[in-house]
């Protein structure tokens, strides 16, 4: 137990490693994952999760792999038909008008479905294959626009950036408040535009041991932060002091001070809201 004078920081002079970072990043490694078709049914949040440049790598991707298919295609059927030996003929009527070469087949596949039109080359009325090809372009080339606007949208208005004004203070106490021993720290936010329905928690993350000799590593336990009587409910329109007290519930009760300095452990601080701009859910760890 803490003696009645024992007031201190919980500062930590050694660089130790941590669980989760600063920023609010996890760092801990999943290892090798077999069963990876399980991102793909959930395709929309993988593509989302992804790191810009590989987002933005994935739609590119996309979009050549359709003008160059379709651009194959295109020739091949000018092939077929014999179209690219009759050009400039009037006589003769092409299946799409002024393709002679791969090059002017994907010129034409990149003027359809970015909806360009130069107007030199077109399908014909004479070629049905060629109508069909064009809508079903169309129609692939409207599905990756939609998709590519919607998790660009979507990655663009996640609330992590929201997380940046968000300040946590740099050390918690152990100090008495209202003749109760108490953990503390402070968070403040600054932005004119507050979170709705503020909430936080906090976990303490410790490996032990149990009486029967298991070892649990990186156990979570709850730190109360007032769960029972809506203190953990906050109105930040200034900054507010969070209060721990350390009772015969709080997994700080058994740890005396220089133990509590000793020991090896983690406290995580969640902060959990609405912002108020977009609505979305945000978390700041």
């Amino acid at each position: 137990m803490y003696d009645d004078r024992q007031i201190f920081n919980l500062t930590n002079r050694q660089t130790r490693q941590r669980y989760v970072t600063k920023d609010g990043k996890c760092r801990v490694n999943l290892g090798r994952i077999h069963e990876k078709k399980r991102f793909l049914s959930d395709i929309f949040t993988t593509v989302v999760d992804l790191k810009y440049r590989w987002f933005i790598f994935v739609f590119m991707l996309c979009y050549l792999v359709t003008w160059v298919g379709f651009g194959v295609i295109y020739f091949v059927d000018a092939l077929i038909r014999d179209d690219v030996n009759h050009i400039g003929d009037p006589e003769w009527k092409p299946c799409i008008d002024n393709v002679d070469s791969f090059l002017s087949a994907l010129l034409f596949s990149v003027e359809s479905q970015r909806t360009i039109g130069y107007g030199t080359r077109m399908v014909t009325a004479y070629c049905p294959e060629g109508i069909i090809l064009l809508m079903a372009q169309s129609i692939i080339g409207s599905v990756i626009d939609a998709l590519m606007v919607g998790c660009m949208f979507v990655k663009i208005s996640r609330p992590k950036k929201r997380a940046e004004t968000l300040i946590f203070s740099k050390k918690c106490v152990v100090s008495h408040r209202d003749e109760k021993l108490c953990l503390m720290f402070r968070i403040g936010d600054l932005r004119d535009s507050h979170m709705v329905d503020a909430k936080i928690r906090a976990k303490l993350i410790k490996s032990r041991q149990t009486k029967e000799g298991e070892f649990i590593p990186l156990e979570q336990s709850e730190i109360n932060l007032g769960y029972d009587t809506g203190e953990d409910r906050l109105f930040l329109v200034e900054p507010q002091i969070i209060c721990h007290f350390i009772n015969d519930h709080s997994p700080f009760w058994e740890m005396s001070a220089e133990a509590l300095k000793r020991e090896q452990f983690e406290i995580i601080v969640i902060l959990e809201g609405i912002v108020e701009a977009t609505g979305k859910k945000q978390v700041k760890k």
